[in-house]
């Protein structure tokens, strides 16, 4: 058994939330970063929903690989398990990621299920900028979620427009 991967492209940037040995940079192919989950837990509640990071077909995704050690294996996918598939809008999945160092590896994956009722597909900016600013679940505050999301990618030098873009708009109407 060796040591495995796991891809993180939101909060688990920031908040892994599990003991890891390595984190690089690392590229996902044929998925991107989007605000396309209604949260109804962490973020937000079925009532008002808040809005949270998936990853949805299409294009590219930029993000964090964490290698956790093989004895560890269960424990820590048990942990993601429980945190990110509370109500099934997450599919699991291994999917091979390129390292900054150019090296191909397969990882955990964990991406939005299309047929969710919590999948938020094709929201304006303007409708994001505005669900997040209003949305509280029970981890706290969504528009605390997508700037501490940001925050964390512009410290490992990842960019990702649009979602800096809506918390720019976030920022503009706190003032």
């Amino acid at each position: 058994m060796s040591d495995f991967w796991v891809f993180g492209y939101g909060s688990l940037i920031w908040n892994p939330g599990f003991d890891h040995v390595e984190r690089r940079r690392a590229q996902l192919h044929g998925l991107h970063r989007s605000l396309c989950i209604y949260s109804w837990v962490h973020r937000g509640t079925k009532e008002s929903p808040g809005l949270v990071l998936g990853l949805d077909r299409g294009g590219s995704c930029q993000g964090i690989a964490m290698r956790a050690e093989a004895t560890k294996k269960s424990e820590v996918v048990d942990y993601l398990r429980a945190r990110e598939l509370v109500t099934s809008v997450y599919l699991e999945c291994w999917r091979n990621i390129r390292l900054e160092s150019g090296e191909t590896v397969p990882a955990l994956v964990y991406r939005v299920d299309q047929s969710s009722p919590q999948y938020a597909q094709g929201l304006s900016l303007k409708d994001q900028t505005e669900i997040v600013s209003r949305a509280v679940g029970g981890s706290g505050k969504n528009v605390d979620y997508v700037r501490s999301t940001v925050a964390a990618m512009k410290r490992e030098g990842i960019k990702d427009r649009v979602l800096e873009t809506i918390e720019s708009n976030l920022m503009t109407r706190a003032c």
